[in-house]
C-alpha cells in the first residue's frame, strides 16, 4: 500500500517537473559561443595526448575514435568542444638527456605517433602544416593535427636536426622543458642567463624555417632574449599571467608588453597551479609535506595516497579564473595577443568547469557573459593563432629569399 501511495505522489508531481524542465531556457551565452565556433576554427596550443597514449601502449592500444574516460581527449569530445585545430605536443622527457632513448629518437617516435593517430582517424582529423591547411580542414569539417616539439633538447644541439624536424611537420618547438640547456635557461633555473649565441641562432633558424618559437617553460631572461632576437611573432603555447598567479611558468607583465610589440600570442594554460594563486600556494605546502614523508622513509604508495587526499582537500581552480587570465593578458598585451593552450592530458588536475576538451564552448560563453564582443572572442578562439602562423610563414619566405640555412 505504501509503495502505491509513493507511486501516486510521483505521478502527481511528474507533470510539474516536466513543465519545469521544459521551461528552463538554454544558456544564451553558450548558444552564442556554439554559433561563433561554427564560423572560426578554435585552436588549442598544447595537448599532451601523444605521451598519454604512449604510456598506455601506443596507438594500437587506444581507440581514439570512441570515448576514453581515463583521458581528457578523444574524437567525440573534441567534436563536442568544437576544437578545429590542435597542436599535439611531441613531449620529450628531460631524462632522455641522461639515459634511455636519445632525445631526438624520442621526439621522432612522438611525431610518428601523432601522424599515425591522425591517419587512424582520417574521417575526423587531417594533418596541417600551414594556416591555410587549418582553414581548409575547418571548411571540410575536420580537426587539424599540428605538431609542436616540447623541449629543445630534442634537437641535440643540431640545427640540421631542427631542419629535419620541420620537414617532418613540426611547427613549433618549446625551447626548454623544466631543465636548462647549454643554450637556453628553463623557468625552474635560478640563473639569470638567457639565450647563448647558439640559442639565438636556433631562434633565427626557426624563423627562417617558419617554425614558431615557443617560450613556455623558459625563464624571464630567455623570454626577453628570444623576443628581441626573433624576426617573427613568438608564442607561449601553454602559459598564463604571472600577475594573477605567481608561478615562474607564467608570463610577467614586463614580458607581456614585449609580446605586444612582437605581435605574438600567449595561449592561456588551464593547469590549476598556473591559474589559481591559492592552488599554487597550497601546492607548495603539499610538496613540502611529501618531502617530509619521503625523508621519513614512507613508501611510494603511501606518498601517492597522501597526495591524492591532500589534493582533494585543497582549493580548486575554476573556469572563471582561466577567463581572468585571458582578460588580464588582453588588458596588458592587447586583444591580438591572447589565445588558448589547455595542456589537457599533460595535467593531473583541471579547473572546475574545464574538465576536458568538450568544455571549450563554456569558456567562450564566459567571455561573452563578461561583455566580450564576438569579434574579440573569435580572435581568442583561433584567429590570433592563425595570424601568428601566417606571419611566421611570411617571415620564412622573406628570409629564405635572402639567407642560407645557418650551419
Amino acid at each position: 500500500m505504501r509503495k502505491l501511495v509513493i507511486f501516486a505522489l510521483f505521478l502527481s508531481v511528474l507533470p510539474s517537473y516536466r513543465r519545469c524542465i521544459a521551461q528552463t531556457p538554454p544558456d544564451p551565452y553558450r548558444a552564442r559561443a556554439l554559433a561563433i565556433l561554427k564560423t572560426v576554427p578554435l585552436i588549442d596550443g598544447h595537448n599532451d595526448i601523444p605521451d598519454a597514449i604512449r604510456e598506455r601502449g601506443g596507438v594500437d592500444s587506444v581507440n581514439f575514435a570512441v570515448s576514453q574516460p581515463k583521458l581528457m581527449s578523444d574524437v567525440p569530445r573534441l567534436r563536442a568542444g568544437h576544437v578545429a585545430g590542435q597542436f599535439w605536443a611531441a613531449y620529450v622527457p628531460v631524462t632522455t638527456m641522461d639515459s634511455g632513448s636519445h632525445p631526438a629518437v624520442y621526439a621522432l617516435e612522438q611525431i610518428d605517433l601523432v601522424r599515425r593517430l591522425c591517419a587512424r582517424n582520417s574521417r575526423s582529423m587531417a594533418m596541417a602544416y600551414t594556416a591555410a591547411d587549418v582553414q581548409r580542414n575547418f571548411a571540410a569539417g575536420k580537426i587539424s593535427c599540428l605538431i609542436g616539439i616540447e623541449g629543445g633538447h630534442a634537437i641535440e644541439n643540431s640545427l640540421g636536426a631542427l631542419r629535419m624536424f620541420y620537414d617532418l611537420g613540426t611547427r613549433y618547438m618549446t625551447l626548454t622543458h623544466w631543465r636548462s640547456l647549454d643554450w637556453a635557461t628553463a623557468s625552474t633555473d635560478t640563473a639569470r642567463r638567457g639565450l647563448s649565441p647558439f640559442g639565438k641562432q636556433v631562434v633565427l633558424e626557426m624563423n627562417r624555417l617558419g617554425m614558431l618559437v615557443d617560450l613556455s617553460h623558459v625563464n624571464d631572461q630567455t623570454m626577453s632574449d628570444a623576443l628581441h632576437a626573433s624576426r617573427a611573432p613568438v608564442i607561449f603555447s601553454h602559459s598564463s599571467a604571472r600577475a594573477l598567479t605567481n608561478h615562474p611558468r607564467d608570463v610577467p607583465d614586463s614580458i607581456l608588453k614585449l609580446v605586444a610589440a612582437n605581435r605574438g600570442v600567449v595561449m592561456v594554460n588551464f593547469n590549476p597551479g598556473f591559474v589559481s594563486e591559492a592552488v599554487r600556494v597550497y601546492g607548495d605546502t603539499v610538496n613540502a609535506r611529501l618531502e617530509r614523508l619521503r625523508a621519513a622513509g614512507a613508501d611510494s604508495a603511501t606518498r601517492a595516497d597522501s597526495l591524492k587526499a591532500w589534493t582533494a582537500a585543497g582549493p580548486h581552480a575554476t573556469l572563471a579564473q582561466v577567463a581572468d587570465h585571458i582578460e588580464h593578458i588582453r588588458q596588458v598585451a592587447g586583444i591580438d595577443c591572447v589565445g588558448l593552450g589547455s595542456d589537457f592530458d599533460g595535467i593531473t588536475e583541471v579547473p572546475v568547469g574545464l574538465e576536458d576538451v568538450s568544455r571549450f564552448p563554456d569558456l567562450i560563453a564566459e567571455l561573452l557573459k563578461r561583455g566580450w564582443t564576438e569579434a574579440d572572442v573569435q580572435k581568442v578562439a583561433g584567429l590570433n593563432t592563425l595570424r601568428v602562423m601566417r606571419e611566421a610563414e611570411r617571415v620564412s619566405r622573406e628570409m629564405r629569399g635572402v639567407t642560407r640555412a645557418i650551419r
